[in-house]
């Protein structure tokens, strides 16, 4: 099964982790059960870009974008050629390892 190596994040992942996930699960789904608590402000309805990651390494291994998915990453702040939406990924059969941006644009808590 692959790993995920998620680089540290100051909030949601101080110390980074590494976390194994079955080939075709939706990677934001499988963060949340591992108990890393990414965003996902529209319930994982790709109608928003609050879990947005950048796929550092393994990029190349994952399913291609569909537009919706594209449509939204033009939304996404400081989205890059290696960003992807963590609830439209589908894991793929290598490993990755992914960094969570500092900033989202999270309409839901603006304010928080």
């Amino acid at each position: 099964m692959p790993f995920v190596t998620i680089l540290p994040h100051e909030t949601i992942c101080p110390q980074g982790a590494k976390i194994e996930v079955p080939a075709g699960q939706k990677l934001a789904q499988a963060l949340n059960k591992a108990g890393i608590r990414i965003p996902h402000a529209c319930e994982y309805n790709c109608a928003c870009a609050t879990c947005h990651v950048i796929v550092r390494e393994g990029f190349d291994s994952l399913p291609e974008a569909d537009d919706n998915e594209l449509d939204q990453l033009d939304q996404a702040f400081a989205a890059t050629p290696l960003s992807r939406l963590s609830c439209q990924t589908r894991m793929g059969s290598e490993d990755i390892t992914i960094e969570i941006p500092r900033l989202n644009r999270n309409l839901v808590h603006e304010n928080d």
